[in-house]
């Protein structure tokens, strides 16, 4: 048998006698079989990084391979469930874990209605959806992995994820659950152009900067700035069927925050508990690093699972700066050759490989699901020049960048949206034309106005709003009211904490024909910006957004007719 030659942290080597281990076995190392995975071999000799704290292990203890590759165990109990980075169930392990232990992902004794969809003689393809189970008010189709010819199928009743549920006449089985390795993307069908926005009720994200169901998004910022409680919203909020949050290297307490505050909050879809339909994957700083490395791959797992019964999952993984650092510290112990900042020179592609498997995409079942993966990156001192942001701007098509001017100045979302940027609006803009003619059009203008009042605000900082023009204080102060108002948004407040679509294109069309106004104003009479800033229509507009609710939409219709007559009336009078 294998045995222990050198022990360095998390990486462990092993003099191989007559095994031929294979890269990304499963293994178990010393005497309390502590959990690893095979990451390098050389002849006599394999590299083994170990999912669990080495201390106590000692050379010449027997090591032994599983002849498996990690995988993630799939089935009915999933949702609502908190495991760790290779998917230990914390809540049966009361939090603590021990080394060497290896609870089922599942509840083996828990029974689920299962419901057929097929009968004996059908053939069944993977992929294929062969029934059933109810899993609160969500239905958890149970997926073959399998092919063949039916020959037996357990009729509708209540099973263990143990029981066998079906037969194949070449003595295949199928059980409630299945496993699949997590370094392993799942098989589908084909890709589709991401053109459905995944709508998150942030009105700075989904009207300016929107990201695609299928599509991929990062959150950089330094500390402070905002980046866990954006995610959580994101998870609360958005219209995804399926969350599943990942907790990578964050800190203790701030885990326990985040798992104690997802166990209160509720689903605003269904009025149930939110943890209803999540998945939380909580590594702390303090477990095992090479556990971070694996945990975002097993979410990804997780949720590809999700997606192939055709909804559509987001996944947040807070933060991948966390889990690169976990990849640098196994590859100084490994003495591989480092690049920038220590970072292992494959850091690229490992990034890239995440990134990759979120996608819109038709299933082998040939329904629509989506994979959208968002990841918080937490660059030192917010420096979005070191490597993990850059390398990660590279593979995202959205980039929320948070900053600490806009945090500290209380201002939430602290999406900093001069630099921000998003490549969908092409793909989702007829989807939001379908739901007002001249989306593009709005977008386009309030980009504008925010750009052309960056250019402004040195001049402002400098000596001061009378400096300028009127017709460039009018660009300032529609940009003033387009971030108090629109940008701006309570996360804690019961009306503006979600935006509909319909609410964001309301609320736009105001700005505009108030900025169209301003201009005739200013053009035909030169009304000063103060005068028309003083209208008490705008501070009606202001005082909206905390009142008007998402089903009051008829209340913004008055509010822009009451703007067009007050300033008509304004252009007409005044002077006179």
């Amino acid at each position: 048998m294998a045995v222990v030659s050198s022990i360095s942290g998390p990486i462990v080597r092993v003099r191989l006698k007559e095994e031929s281990p294979a890269l990304f076995e499963l293994t178990y190392v010393g005497k309390k079989g502590l959990v690893g995975e095979v990451v390098d071999i050389h002849g006599t000799e394999a590299v083994i990084q170990v999912y669990e704290d080495t201390e106590g292990l000692s050379l010449g203890e027997d090591v032994s391979f599983s002849g498996e590759m990690l995988s993630a165990i799939l089935g009915p109990g999933l949702l609502g469930g908190i495991f760790d980075g290779i998917q230990r169930p914390l809540p049966f392990l009361d939090f603590q874990i021990k080394k060497g232990i290896k609870p089922f992902s599942l509840d083996r004794e828990k029974k689920w209605h299962f419901k057929p969809y097929l009968e004996v003689g059908n053939s069944i393809q993977k992929g294929m959806m062969i029934g059933e189970v109810k899993e609160g008010s969500f239905t958890h189709k149970i997926i073959s992995s399998i092919e063949g010819k039916v020959s037996f199928i357990a009729e509708e009743g209540d099973y263990t994820v143990e029981d066998t549920i079906l037969k194949t006449e070449d003595g295949k089985e199928i059980k409630l659950y299945q496993k699949h390795p997590i370094r392993i993307p799942r098989r589908f069908r084909k890709r589709k152009a991401p053109e459905i926005p995944l709508i998150t009720g942030q009105r700075v994200i989904d009207f300016l900067f929107p990201i695609a169901k299928g599509g991929t998004g990062s959150i950089p910022g330094g500390f402070g700035t905002g980046k866990t409680v954006l995610q959580q919203t994101l998870a609360k909020w958005c219209d995804a069927d399926v969350i599943v949050y990942i907790g990578c290297g964050e800190r203790g307490n701030e885990m326990t925050e985040v798992l104690t505050e997802f166990s209160k909050l509720k689903d605003p879809k269904s009025g149930r508990l939110l943890m209803e339909r999540t998945v939380l994957i909580a590594n702390t700083s303090d477990m095992p690093v090479s556990a971070r490395e694996a945990s975002i791959f097993m979410g990804i797992t997780i949720a590809e699972y999700y997606r192939d019964m055709g909804y559509h999952v987001a996944l947040m993984a807070d933060s991948t700066s966390r889990w690169a650092e976990a990849m640098r510290e196994i590859s100084a112990r490994m003495k591989q050759l480092p690049v920038e900042e220590g970072f292992p020179s494959d850091l690229s592609s490992k990034i890239a490989s995440i990134y990759e498997r979120a996608g819109f995409v038709e299933t082998l079942s040939g329904l629509d699901g989506s994979l959208t993966i968002i990841g918080a990156v937490s660059p030192p001192g917010g420096d979005f020049s070191e490597p993990v942001t850059r390398h990660t701007r590279r593979f995202t098509s959205v980039f929320w960048a948070l900053d600490k001017d806009l945090a500290s100045a209380r201002f939430y979302p602290a999406i900093n949206y001069t630099i921000s940027y998003s490549s969908y609006p092409p793909n989702v803009s007829k989807w939001w034309e379908d739901i007002s003619y001249g989306y593009q059009e709005l977008r386009n203008w309030m980009i504008y106005i925010l750009q052309e009042d960056d250019k402004l605000q040195r001049i402002v900082k400098l000596l001061g709003m009378e400096a300028l023009p009127e017709e460039q204080k009018l660009v300032v102060e529609t940009a003033n009211l387009i971030k108090e108002v629109f940008l701006q948004q309570n996360a804690f407040d019961p009306v503006d904490a979600y935006s509909s679509p319909e609410r964001q294109i309301k609320m736009a069309q105001f700005l505009k024909t108030m900025w169209d106004l301003w201009e005739k104003a200013h053009r035909e009479k030169a009304i000063p910006v103060s005068i028309l800033r003083k209208q008490a229509v705008i501070t009606d507009f202001v005082r909206a957004k905390y009142s008007v609710k998402n089903d009051e939409l008829e209340k913004y219709d008055s509010l822009i007719k009451k703007l067009v007559e007050t300033y008509q009336n304004l252009i007409a009078t005044y002077g006179d």
